[in-house]
C-alpha cells in the first residue's frame, strides 16, 4: 500500500477547501538541533522500543457502537466499513498514519522552526515540560511515552481538533497504542497492541473488542500557541522532527488551517450522526472539558474572550483561565493549601481576590503574598464542540 497523505487530503477534496499537497513539499534543510533524551524513569524494553508483535485481531463480537459506524479511510478516495473489512485489509491499513513509539526531544531551540502562533499540546510533568507541535501530530496523531514513571499517550485528531493526553495504564496493565486508520463519528479510532481493541480517541473509550466499555483517564494538558507555551516554560522540551523515520514529513505545512470553516457548516469528510449533534453550542466552538472525580464540564473557551471563570465541579472549586482569541484554556483546583481562592482579571492580569497576588496561565503565582505557590492542574481535553458532545453526551456546559 502506498504511503498515505494526511487525512486532510481526502477531507479537503470532499469539502472543496484549498489544500497544499503535503507530500510534494520539501522540509527545511536547516541543520537540526541536537536531540535530547527524555528525562523519564527507567522503562521496560517493551516501552523503550516500538512494539514489534502483531496485536491480536479485534474481537468484533464485542462492541458498544454499530460496526457500520466505524469507517476506514482507505487513502485512495474511498471508505470501508469495519463490518465489511477482511482481517487482511484491517491489518494492511493499520498504522498507515505512523504513530511515534520512541519519541526524541529537542531543547527549546528545537521549536524555532515554528511560528509563535503555531499550536502545541503542552504537558507539564514533575521534572519538566514537553511540547508536541500540532503540525507534527497532523502526520502522526499518536505518541507513546513514559514521563516521570507515568506511561502517557499524547493523542490528537485533526478532524476534531481534539488534543488529549491520557494515562496508558488500565487495570494494572500498560497499553500501547496505534492507529487503525478508521474513524468513528469523524474522529480517530486507535487500537491497543495488547488486546487489539478499538478506542474512540476524544472519549478515551474502547468501543470494539475485548476492552469495550473501558475508559482511559485524561491527564492535565494545555493546547496553546508555541510562543505562549515557551514563555511559560522556558526550559521546555519539544518533540524533535528527527524521529528516525525513513520518510521525510513536511511538518512546516498546515493543511487544516481552513478546516474549522467546514466544521461550522457541518461538512465532514467522514460519516457523522447529525441527529446526535448537541445544539447548545455551534459545532466548531473550541471547548475545554474539565474533569473532577467522575464529573466533567465543558467551557467554550473560544467564546469567552480574556476571562477568568470561577466555578464548582463535583463540589470542588475550580478556575479556568481563558484566552478566547487564541482558543486557549487552562484549568485548576481553585485552592492553595486548602484555602479556596477566587480570581479575576485586573488590567489584563489574573489576580486572586483574597491576596491580590498575580498568577499566570500555568497556575503559578508570580507576584504578591502567594508568590511561588501553584494551583493543582485538572485533567482536561480540548476539542471542537461537535466531537466532545458526542464523547460525553449531556455534559454540563458553562454558559458565558
Amino acid at each position: 500500500m502506498r504511503l498515505p497523505m494526511i487525512r486532510a487530503a481526502l477531507g479537503i477534496a470532499l469539502l472543496f477547501l484549498p489544500l497544499p499537497m503535503p507530500l510534494k513539499a520539501q522540509p527545511s534543510q536547516a541543520q537540526p538541533p541536537p536531540v535530547l533524551a527524555p528525562q523519564s524513569a527507567a522503562r521496560s524494553d517493551f516501552e523503550k522500543a516500538p512494539p514489534v508483535m502483531r496485536p491480536p485481531p479485534v474481537d468484533v463480537s464485542r462492541h458498544s457502537v454499530p460496526l457500520d459506524d466505524v469507517v476506514f479511510d482507505t487513502f485512495d478516495g474511498g471508505m470501508l466499513l469495519l463490518s465489511e473489512a477482511t482481517p487482511e485489509r484491517i491489518e494492511g491499513l493499520r498504522d498507515a498514519i505512523r504513530p511515534i513509539h520512541q519519541p526524541r526531544y529537542d531543547g527549546p531551540a528545537g521549536g524555532d522552526w515554528m511560528g509563535a502562533a503555531d499550536l502545541v499540546i503542552g504537558y507539564a510533568s514533575r521534572s519538566g515540560a514537553y511540547a508536541y507541535p500540532l503540525k507534527m501530530l497532523n502526520y502522526h496523531e499518536i505518541v507513546n511515552d513514559v514521563i516521570d514513571g507515568v506511561p502517557v499517550l499524547i493523542s490528537y485528531c485533526p478532524l476534531c481538533a481534539s488534543g488529549v493526553v491520557y494515562d496508558r495504564r488500565l487495570d494494572g496493565k500498560t497499553l500501547s497504542f496505534g492507529n487503525t486508520s478508521a474513524l468513528y463519528e469523524n474522529d480517530m479510532v486507535m487500537y491497543d497492541h495488547q488486546t487489539g481493541s478499538y478506542w474512540f480517541q476524544v472519549a478515551g473509550e474502547a468501543i470494539v473488542g475485548a476492552l469495550t466499555g473501558k475508559r482511559l483517564d485524561p491527564l492535565p494538558s494545555a493546547t496553546m500557541p508555541w510562543g505562549r507555551w515557551r514563555a511559560l516554560y522556558p526550559g521546555t522540551r519539544v518533540l524533535s522532527r528527527q524521529q528516525g523515520f525513513a520518510r521525510r514529513y513536511p511538518y512546516t505545512l498546515d493543511s487544516f488551517q481552513h478546516y474549522p470553516q467546514a466544521v461550522a457548516a457541518l461538512r465532514f469528510p467522514f460519516p457523522f450522526s447529525r441527529e446526535k449533534l448537541d445544539r447548545r453550542l455551534p459545532p466548531a466552538t473550541v471547548v475545554l472539558s474539565v474533569r473532577v472525580k467522575e464529573e466533567e464540564k465543558a467551557y467554550p473557551i473560544s467564546l469567552l474572550g480574556y476571562r477568568v471563570v470561577n466555578d464548582t465541579i463535583a463540589g470542588q472549586p475550580v478556575v479556568v483561565f481563558a484566552e478566547g482569541p487564541l482558543a486557549v484554556g487552562t484549568a485548576f483546583s481553585a485552592a492553595v493549601r486548602g484555602r479556596p481562592l477566587t480570581f479575576q482579571r485586573v488590567a489584563g492580569d489574573i489576580r486572586d481576590r483574597q491576596t491580590d497576588s498575580r498568577w499566570n496561565l500555568r497556575g503559578e503565582a508570580v507576584a504578591g503574598a502567594l508568590k511561588g505557590e501553584r494551583l493543582r492542574p485538572l485533567p482536561s481535553r480540548r476539542a471542537f464542540w461537535f466531537a466532545l458532545s458526542l464523547a460525553v453526551p449531556g455534559i454540563a456546559v458553562f454558559q458565558p
